[in-house]
């Protein structure tokens, strides 16, 4: 080969690889991701390093060989948005962390897979007809065994005997709700504690129904898991602190932001074992042949500040069983 041919031959080497390169985006495998939570939450970018994480570990690395394109929501309006637009994107495959995503999703496609983290109850809700063989193009990881939510009663009265009513916080749009509230009511029959359910939609509806609540005394506070109660977390927790209102919530990031003490499930633990799924389906498997899995990791979070704060005593059994103490 003369040395004419040789440039040709190395400038068609260069071209063919530019070409191939450039095209390569287009064959990526493609993962959608709808997070009800706002973009700026902390508790999302938690779910973003997450599942860029787990997927990364199981080898897909974002802009190498797959493109996960992240959407958020805040409110109902914008999840039904995002979940529209993710679906006209038509990704190989959709990872959603919540069950409003979840719900809105599904009125959307029937045939894109998608995988579910901390979502409510799916069976009781319709999303799928069994938990071990979902069948159709939707399977995950549930967030609650609704019956430990009795658990919430109980350790409000293990923190403060002397509670004989307690609020129940709810956001009206959560169809879970209505099997916790029956667990919760059999907990609180038991211990002899009066219930009062407040739905709220909005900051002022939050603040009005704990200033109402807290003019009698022995009340506590429990706040159901909701996409929307999540997002309104720092206005919950503020009326709860200013009226030294013993509360309990869902999640760790309640008691992150100032919370008194939570127990439930890890969302960090199910969004990662979601990738594993989303994995599954890249490589060839049925979202439909895929078991829907139940929580096997509650854990209980106090915070020893904001307990100081509301002059409260956290019993020394309630720390003992704490899988984390803030001080």
């Amino acid at each position: 080969m003369n040395r004419r041919d040789s440039v040709t031959a190395l400038f068609a080497l260069c071209a063919a690889l530019h070409t191939a390169q450039a095209q390569q985006p287009d064959h990526m495998r493609r993962v959608g991701v709808l997070i009800g939570l706002r973009q700026d939450d902390p508790e999302s970018k938690t779910r973003i390093a997450t599942i860029r994480k787990g997927l990364d570990e199981l080898g897909w690395t974002d802009g190498r060989n797959v493109r996960i394109d992240f959407r958020f929501g805040g409110d109902l309006a914008r999840i039904q948005a995002q979940a529209a637009e993710i679906v006209q994107s038509t990704p190989d495959v959709i990872l959603v962390s919540g069950t409003q995503g979840l719900a809105e999703l599904l009125r959307q496609t029937r045939s894109i897979p998608i995988v579910f983290a901390v979502v409510a109850d799916p069976l009781g809700q319709g999303f799928v007809p069994s938990l071990s063989k979902p069948g159709g193009n939707v399977t995950g990881f549930s967030s609650t065994d609704d019956t430990t939510h009795g658990k919430l009663i109980e350790l409000l009265k293990d923190l403060n005997p002397s509670i004989t009513r307690v609020l129940v916080m709810a956001d009206p749009n959560e169809p879970a709700n209505a099997r916790r509230f029956l667990a919760i009511q059999a907990a609180a029959t038991a211990l002899k504690v009066r219930l009062d359910r407040v739905d709220v939609r909005s900051d002022v509806e939050i603040e009005r129904g704990i200033d109402a609540y807290a003019r009698e005394a022995n009340g506590g506070l429990l706040v159901l898991s909701s996409t929307y109660l999540t997002n309104r977390r720092d206005t919950i927790v503020a009326a709860a602190a200013k009226h030294r209102l013993p509360a309990i919530y869902p999640f760790r990031y309640f008691v992150t932001t100032g919370g008194l003490l939570s127990y439930g499930i890890d969302p960090t633990d199910l969004n990662r074992r979601a990738t594993d799924y989303v994995d599954r389906i890249l490589r060839g498997a049925k979202a439909g042949d895929l078991p829907i899995e139940q929580p096997t990791k509650f854990e209980l979070v106090v915070n020893l500040k904001t307990a100081k704060a509301l002059g409260i005593s956290i019993p020394e059994s309630i720390l003992l069983r704490a899988d984390e103490v803030i001080r």
